[in-house]
């Protein structure tokens, strides 16, 4: 790809985030990426040894107020945020049909991306549990995920990939047109999802402690040149504050706190 093809494609999925500086943002399963826009974080993974659920740094990045909680049952007021940013999560999750009927709960808006699935056929991710479409309909595109039965799509492929040492350069040869390695799923009001087969539960156990990929000066670059580019915006927005309250569910309520740039898990006694 270009340069300026990628920095175009890397503008359209990371940075254009359509929102105003007012916008409330949740970024569900935020991991070591969190988005630039975003003002809380939502992850369940989000310690070092979850590193294969992740491709650059092995723990959660901290950097807003993160809450660690199961993203099929979030912590959050009905409608409290008005996008919310679900990149590369869905591959990974037991149950993406329950995760989408949160993200429409809890914000008016949003993006999803998951990896297309010709290209992660090529070239995937051991903790991927979902091969992912989209699929076009009378009344708009479906989101497709049906359940993987292995790692990888064809296990005597994979074997000559490794064994010939040439992952890495598949791996760029198909980034060269990284925007027909993802799928870009923008909605307002509701996700149309359905999933297709079932995860057998051991294979699923298997993905979840499955070696990471790790890409670390990748991560370094892509943050320098996010943080570069949505300095503006950031800059304009540094002080805002935001009461607990005002996102998280009634039973959870603190009456006059503000969010802070800490972990929260609700699931344990104060």
């Amino acid at each position: 790809m270009a340069p300026l093809e990628a920095l175009r494609v890397f503008h359209q999925r990371r940075i254009a985030v359509p929102v105003d500086d007012d916008a409330l943002v949740l970024d569900v399963g935020s991991g070591d990426k969190p988005s630039w826009r975003a003002d809380v974080l939502l992850d369940r993974y989000t310690g070092a040894e979850h590193s294969a659920q992740r491709s650059g740094r092995a723990a959660a990045r901290v950097s807003r107020p993160l809450f660690d909680a199961d993203a099929a049952d979030m912590p959050f007021r009905d409608g409290a945020f008005d996008y919310a940013i679900c990149s590369n999560l869905l591959e990974h999750v037991a149950d993406p049909v329950a995760v989408a009927a949160e993200l429409t709960r809890v914000a008016r808006a949003g993006y999803i991306e998951v990896p297309e699935a010709a290209s992660a056929k090529i070239v995937d991710f051991p903790s991927h549990v979902w091969w992912c479409r989209l699929e076009d309909g009378a009344t708009g595109p479906t989101l497709v995920l049906t359940a993987k039965q292995a790692p990888w799509f064809d296990a005597e492929i994979h074997g000559y990939i490794e064994r010939a040492g040439v992952r890495d350069e598949l791996d760029a040869v198909l980034n060269r047109r990284f925007e027909h390695r993802v799928i870009q799923y923008h909605w307002t009001g509701a996700v149309d999802l359905r999933t297709e087969g079932e995860l057998d539960p051991e294979f699923y156990d298997r993905a979840m402690r499955a070696p990471g990929h790790q890409r670390g000066w990748e991560a370094v670059a892509a943050q320098a040149l996010t943080a570069a580019w949505t300095w503006p915006t950031r800059h304009r927005r540094r002080d805002r504050r935001i009461p607990f309250d005002a996102v998280v569910k009634p039973e959870h309520a603190r009456p006059g706190e503000m969010l802070e740039r800490r972990i929260y898990r609700l699931d344990e006694p104060q």
